[in-house]
């Protein structure tokens, strides 16, 4: 039986999550870079292009035409703005620990020539999403306005109790300008941290039909459907949302019809 739910255990350095071929993913492939302060980490982008999100502590990144000594100004993904690094293809790479660090690692296939790239907290930016118990907040990182193949990132975070992704909605056909086709990614973290959710994943035809929890650390593949999601009373939920679009990338979506009326 297909799944399209992974639990992160440490490996070390680098710890891959999730490949491509995984719950149908063709576009996203997702890890935990976890660094003491001092250690490092040496990649090659290879055929990929790799956005690096900094969820805690600060790092320097480097390689052949481009130094970011300081990358990352937060102690936890509840503590502030976060700060992203985009590497291109073909391209190594080196990330060293200023501070003990923790960051989340997303590769995509690309072949677009770009220089490397940071986003500061400065940068990003916020909205407020949804009403009563389906208001979130969430911060934009790496949106359309900066080059890449595919990616579309962003930072979530969920009131205690909330609903999010909420009326279900589904990005899964280019149709412009009211949808993309884009997969997604969602990472997740509670505080305090034995938090829990419900996530749901549906298609249409419910050919995709599945419903999970998710607590600390857990990750959620989403090739395709509409996938709201559900925080426990009494837990703030993060969760990081890598989305990859094959030809566009937009933050559009249509609402589940059974449930468009809740907008009003």
């Amino acid at each position: 039986m297909k799944t399209y739910l992974k639990h992160y255990k440490n490996q070390g350095t680098f710890t891959k999550i999730a490949s491509i071929g995984d719950g149908d993913l063709k576009l996203t492939e997702f890890g935990i870079i976890t660094l003491k302060a001092g250690e490092s980490y040496k990649a090659d982008s290879g055929a990929f292009e790799v956005a690096l999100v900094v969820l805690g502590g600060t790092c320097a990144v480097t390689g052949e035409g481009f130094n970011f000594p300081k990358v990352g100004t937060r102690k936890d993904v509840f503590s502030g703005k976060p700060h992203t690094v985009y590497i291109p293809y073909g391209t190594a790479y080196t990330v060293t620990g200023i501070t003990d660090v923790e960051i989340a690692w997303a590769a995509s296939p690309s072949d677009l020539k770009t220089a490397a790239y940071e986003i500061t907290p400065e940068q990003v930016k916020e909205a407020r999403i949804g009403k009563e118990s389906y208001q979130r907040d969430a911060l934009l990182m790496l949106t359309d306005e900066f080059p890449s193949s595919h990616f579309f990132i962003g930072e979530a975070f969920v009131p205690s109790g909330n609903h999010a992704s909420y009326p279900p909605h589904r990005h899964d056909f280019d149709n412009l300008p009211v949808e993309v086709d884009m997969e997604e990614v969602y990472f997740f973290r509670f505080n305090p941290a034995q938090g829990y959710g419900i996530q749901k994943i549906y298609t249409d035809d419910r050919s995709i039909d599945f419903t999970c929890t998710v607590q600390q650390n857990d990750t959620t593949l989403i090739p395709r459907g509409y996938h709201p999601v559900i925080n426990a009373p009494g837990y703030t939920m993060y969760y990081l949302w890598v989305m990859a679009g094959p030809n566009h990338r937009k933050f559009l979506s249509v609402p589940d019809p059974d449930h468009k009326w809740i907008l009003g």
